[in-house]
């Protein structure tokens, strides 16, 4: 197959969906499948043209920012052209083009599969309520017109405004999750290094917005101490520019004091392994989050989860058992499920090997590659 992925961000961006779209299209390409990828030039130091692991990869240039998109006056064109020389197309949403995208596949006559990776979910304000707005809207037209959409699973999707409009074309596929194995000895070093011996490490990753709750794990830092005054919190990841939810959080912060130490953006995934790997529990207190691709890494690298009860982000822990579910939003829950794992660590370690098993990319990469063929050949 010829197969086209489009989405806005790409490798070297740093997010879930970056991961699980780049997983999924260097995957096909060692396949055999011809793969390319349109995306936005993020960074003016990028190619708008380069191969990448097997994979084509067209950068549409950026004049731009709005909210979380980018503006790409060249992004539509681009994608027209490409669409000739492709047999199926793939996007990822959220996509502000996706409705656009979707029409040029109608007219162009190419079936489309959207993987839908999460609804828009912005900080409360005029604002952010008209973004989340049009955000459904532009998905709602686009997964119309898709001759399949693609959620990482049923729980998620049954509560989605978008994607419970839209069962009988909806596959679930979980993301293919990768992760290399920690190496202890440089866990143990990255240990020493941040002066956390002797300390029992909460780890949290991922981008600093509201969603996804890490000022309820601040909140909760206090009743922890009162019974566990060893805790350290350690964040692997960054404070995105579109919105200033860290600074806001900025009162709690710097109430945690010598407690908290932010380790900054990760993209070295051996480091990441061992980051993981040295926190004796990775917290995940999402406001929303359809899976939460750091906390199934956590579980690959021998380290068990406390997740808040939401659908989507409780399914891992749901069908692992290698955690805690809490209320989301609880500083007294979550205080208590991360005692509850600290307290009782063998309980709840994770078997990378058995993990392994569940979070199998192999088998992630099998069912795209067979919903592919099915759409194309239709």
């Amino acid at each position: 197959m010829r197969i086209l992925g489009i989405m806005t961000y790409y490798h070297p961006h740093w997010t879930g969906i970056t991961r699980h779209a780049r997983s999924v299209a260097q995957g096909l390409a060692a396949r055999g499948h011809t793969v390319s990828v349109l995306a936005v030039q993020h960074r003016p130091d990028l190619a708008q043209e380069e191969s990448l692991d097997g994979v084509r990869v067209v950068r549409a240039a950026a004049i731009g920012t709005f909210s979380r998109g980018m503006i790409a006056p060249s992004f539509l064109g681009a994608a027209a052209s490409l669409m000739r020389e492709h047999d199926v197309i793939h996007i990822h949403t959220p996509l502000p083009e996706a409705a656009l995208v979707a029409a040029l596949c109608k007219l162009r006559q190419r079936p489309l599969l959207m993987t839908h990776h999460g609804d828009i979910v912005m900080p409360a304000g005029v604002g952010g309520s008209l973004i989340a707005a049009a955000a459904l809207g532009i998905h709602s037209v686009a997964g119309s017109l898709a001759t399949r959409v693609t959620s990482y699973n049923s729980d998620y999707a049954a509560h989605s405004p978008l994607l419970r409009r839209m069962t009988h074309k909806l596959a679930c596929i979980p993301p293919p999750v990768e992760i290399p194995e920690p190496d202890f000895r440089g866990a143990e070093e990255l240990r020493a290094r941040l002066g956390l011996l002797g300390r029992r490490v909460i780890g949290i990753a991922g981008r600093w917005v509201e969603e996804k709750g890490f000022d309820v794990l601040f909140d909760a830092l206090p009743l922890l101490l009162r019974t566990h005054p060893d805790v350290h919190v350690v964040w692997a990841g960054e404070a995105p520019r579109y919105e200033r939810f860290f600074d806001r959080c900025g009162p709690a912060i710097a109430r945690a004091g010598d407690r908290f130490t932010i380790l900054g953006l990760v993209p070295d995934r051996q480091r990441l392994a061992d980051f993981y790997r040295l926190c004796d529990v990775f917290a995940l207190p999402s406001r929303s989050d359809m899976f939460g691709l750091v906390q199934a890494e956590a579980l690959l690298c021998g380290t068990p989860v406390v997740a808040s009860d939401t659908p989507g982000a409780r399914v891992v822990v749901r069908d692992t058992g290698m955690g805690v579910l809490v209320d989301p939003g609880n500083p007294a829950a979550l205080a208590t499920g991360i005692r509850a794992v600290l307290d009782a660590p063998e309980r709840y370690r994770p078997n990378p090997a058995a993990m392994r098993q569940v979070f199998d990319p192999a088998r992630s990469l099998d069912l795209y590659e067979a919903l592919l063929a099915e759409i194309a050949r239709k």
